[in-house]
């Protein structure tokens, strides 16, 4: 086992200090966690799984010259990356009304909207991650309005493109959640993707059947939480050839 000094755990992701001063090593959990916490269990694989997803979809954006945290995955459980300071925002971009926007506002779970809409959740468990106005986030300071303008024309460009990938597989990206988090790089700040785009952090329906795909199956109790995993990495073809059970925990 590589012993590595723990900088921050969260509820699905541990972070180690990298190789170098400007890396971290973030590793991916198995555990399963549903409102703020309320719900847990531990799924064999799906740290792995999220790992590899998130690794191809962060290169996709990459390759289309949005700037992101990944730098190389490690193992099957392990992506080293740039450290960065993360903004404590959620950013949720969603296509159609589902989750918690559904029971906000009363609408249809799968009602189509007429356009992208992003929202803002201040990132604080304690507070349930509390909906926030561009207003309050100015106001407090958590970013300028020039990153926020930045940061909506980022969330976009990130729907776009993940939304089209969805589509090539036959998925629906329902809605998906990102962090963002400025990076300096000569002294000049960027700002970059952070966290993970995986099942975890995104609603995927089958394009045809309606079915779930993403955390979901978790949250609603819709089955086993692998197979959807599963089958989102078969479709994009990144299923690891590895047992589950032969994916050994590498940081204890």
């Amino acid at each position: 086992m590589i012993k590595r000094q723990k900088i921050y755990e969260g509820k699905a992701k541990i972070l180690f200090k990298g190789p170098d001063p400007d890396t971290l090593i973030q590793y991916f959990k198995d555990d399963a966690t549903a409102f703020n916490a309320e719900k847990k269990a531990v799924i064999e694989g799906k740290g792995a799984l999220n790992n590899i997803l998130s690794e191809h979809f962060m290169k996709g954006l990459s390759s289309i010259g949005i700037p992101t945290h990944f730098l190389q995955r490690l193992n099957m459980r392990e992506q080293l990356i740039k450290s960065c300071e993360i903004i404590p925002l959620e950013i949720v971009v969603r296509n159609f009304a589902a989750g918690s926007m559904s029971q906000r506002l009363g609408v249809k779970e799968g009602t189509k909207l007429s356009r992208p809409l992003v929202e803002f959740y201040f990132k604080n468990d304690e507070l349930n991650d509390p909906l926030v106005t561009e207003e309050h986030i100015v106001g407090f300071n958590w970013a300028t309005q020039a990153e926020l303008e930045e940061i909506m024309t980022i969330a976009l460009r990130v729907n776009d493109f993940i939304s089209g990938m969805m589509h090539s597989v036959n998925i629906k990206l329902v809605d998906f959640k990102i962090e963002i988090g400025r990076f300096f790089d000569n002294e000049f700040e960027k700002l970059i993707i952070a966290d993970e785009i995986s099942p975890d952090s995104c609603r995927l329906w089958d394009s045809l059947s309606g079915e779930k795909l993403d955390k979901d199956i978790f949250r609603q109790d819709l089955g086993n939480l692998i197979d959807g995993y599963r089958e989102v990495a078969k479709r994009f073809g990144v299923l690891p050839n590895q047992s589950f059970s032969e994916l050994k925990e590498v940081t204890k």
